[in-house]
């Protein structure tokens, strides 16, 4: 009687010989491939943010084009004004242009109720505007992007008496190309831009211009 005897299922050449923890080891056991790594940042999001940098790039350079180009001398832009309707402001709802006063020196000034250096020079303004009212100097505030009830609070806080208008549309900070507020123009009797001061003026160097204008 033949004896029936199990045969073991064959490994890998000469693995029946290796200890067992080899002979795992060099089974058809094979890693998982390293999962890849996950992109950071998504191709849209690289895309919007070079758009981003571009439009900056885009905007920084029109500003740096337009302050070469602010006006700072030569005739200065007429424009045409209506004085906003107030007892505490000289020449109340009256509509003129800056051509109706050639002849006599004009300090125009722009600026804007939520200003913090507007506010700083609104004193100032209105003390060197008093001095100089008797002398024919005209004082033209334009009041710009701004809401009316906030600059009419604003003229009365600091009692500001010389005539302001609102820049409709903008179009005179165009005409005049600023970059920002406050700006101050100074304008001599034939109308030519003597002074361009890109922020707060001192007062002396304000009364310095006023009178190099009136005696032009």
């Amino acid at each position: 009687m033949n004896e029936n005897r199990t045969m073991d299922t064959p490994g890998p050449a000469g693995s029946a010989d290796l200890p067992e923890w080899l002979q795992d080891a060099a089974g058809d056991h094979h890693a998982p491939a390293e999962e890849p790594v996950k992109q950071r940042i998504s191709a849209f999001g690289v895309t919007a943010i070079l758009l981003l940098v571009g439009l900056l790039v885009v905007i920084g350079y029109a500003l740096y084009q337009r302050s070469l180009s602010t006006v700072t001398s030569g005739p200065a832009p007429d424009f045409k004004i209506t004085v906003f309707e107030s007892a505490s402001l000289d020449r109340s709802g009256e509509t003129f242009s800056l051509a109706d006063l050639k002849g006599q020196p004009v300090v125009i000034n722009f600026w804007a109720s939520y200003c913090v250096p507007c506010r700083s020079e609104a004193p100032m303004l209105e003390r060197t505007w008093q001095s100089y009212r008797d002398q024919g100097v005209v004082f033209l505030g334009i009041n710009t992007d701004d809401i009316e009830g906030d600059a009419r609070d604003y003229m009365a806080e600091y009692g500001i008496s010389y005539p302001n208008a609102p820049d409709q549309g903008g179009r005179i900070e165009d005409a005049y190309r600023i970059t920002g507020i406050p700006e101050t123009f100074v304008i001599d009797r034939s109308g030519e831009v003597i002074r361009h001061f890109l922020a707060e003026p001192r007062e002396s160097d304000l009364r310095a211009e006023i009178e190099r204008a009136l005696s032009s």
